[in-house]
């Protein structure tokens, strides 16, 4: 199935985890000043990577993929895209990558990780490594992030409301402080289902802010067209 945003389009063959709401908000929300190094850690279909690289023209753009179907996906997305010469696939895990590129530091590093912790296993294989993580993997990302960010970088991730709260204490341990984040919420009198945080080593006062997708339902909010008016065809 082709996916066709406004600058880009992407193939989602063999990818277990589709382009969804979660994605694409990083993609557009995601920043730092002026970044010239980014990494999107968990590629997937090579969406998030894309969508920087048409938000950050002077950006190189390196991104990984465990999976091979995904990654051979992904690295095919690039190549059709505008911005081939700016964005680099790497078919391995984050652990693998920085053994062999040790001393990579980024400007910004994104990732939209596996959704669950220790919970029941969805069915295939495919289905469990795009959305369960293993013992250990948040602290793994976590710690990577804090080896190979820049003194000034920003990580961004889009997480579950627990797993949030648990990558918050693990970055207290890394020095990573919290800068903003955003809640998001299907409807404005729902709880919110996920939470966008912008992790950094400077300490600063940090941002809130409440996103809410729908005004009513099929009605998109305000907020979020402007958000991915750049992108969505629909907008």
């Amino acid at each position: 199935m082709i996916f066709k945003f406004k600058q880009f389009s992407v193939d989602q063959t063999g990818c277990a985890m589709k382009i969804n709401t979660d994605g694409v908000l990083l993609g557009a929300l995601a920043g730092a000043d002026k970044p010239l190094s980014i990494l999107d850690i968990g590629t997937g279909t090579g969406v998030i990577a894309l969508m920087l690289a048409q938000r950050f023209a002077d950006a190189q753009i390196d991104a990984v993929e465990i999976d091979e179907s995904a990654a051979i996906t992904a690295g095919s997305n690039f190549k059709n895209s505008p911005f081939a010469d700016r964005l680099t696939l790497f078919p391995a895990s984050f652990g693998d990558f920085f053994v062999g590129h040790s001393d990579k530091k980024y400007d910004l590093i994104v990732s939209n990780p596996p959704f669950y912790i220790n919970s029941l296993q969805s069915p295939g294989v495919k289905k469990n490594l795009a959305k369960h993580a293993g013992e250990g993997f948040f602290e793994g990302l976590i710690e990577t992030v804090a080896n190979h960010l820049t003194e000034n970088g920003t990580c961004w991730l889009v997480l579950p409301i627990d797993t949030a709260e648990l990558v918050k204490t693990l970055a207290t341990q890394y020095q990573l402080h919290l800068q903003k984040i955003i809640k998001v919420y299907s409807f404005k009198n729902d709880e919110p289902h996920r939470e966008i945080l912008a992790l950094g080593f400077d300490i600063s006062q940090s941002e809130e802010e409440r996103l809410v997708i729908y005004d009513s339902p099929k009605v998109y909010s305000k907020r979020y067209q402007e958000i991915l008016k750049d992108f969505l065809t629909i907008f």
